[in-house]
């Protein structure tokens, strides 16, 4: 009856494990958007957290402005990204993201996670 109980704590500690990993830390998801970033912030009440907002234009009109759009939420947890995005609020951006299954509270309030960004003109 030991080695059972044994066996049953290290598997369910291994599958508890391997869980939290796949949820929180495994990459799903890796690639780009472009579009305008509207908004960026440093938010959060025990855990602060970058947060930003891009507009995702499918259509765009003579005048620059986005006519069928779709916005596109995501979280920065590097400090230079994060100020290279504070600077380039209000442009066209393009940003190379990981999506994970679940998020953590401490590391934002998205799924996906920024780790490049770029001007796109």
């Amino acid at each position: 009856m030991k080695k059972f109980i044994i066996w049953f704590v290290f598997i369910l500690i291994v599958f508890t494990g391997s869980y939290i990993y796949w949820k929180y830390y495994y990459t799903y998801s890796e690639g780009t958007r472009a579009g305008l970033l509207q908004k960026f912030s440093y938010r959060g009440n025990i855990f602060k957290t970058y947060e930003g907002e891009m507009v995702l234009s499918s259509i765009e009109s003579k005048k620059d402005v986005a006519l069928a759009s779709e916005k596109f939420l995501f979280s920065v947890t590097d400090k230079d990204i994060a100020q290279k995005l504070i600077e380039l609020e209000g442009h066209f951006v393009v940003v190379k993201y990981h999506q994970k299954h679940g998020r953590l509270w401490w590391n934002g309030d998205t799924e996906y996670f920024v780790f490049s960004v770029t001007d796109s003109k």
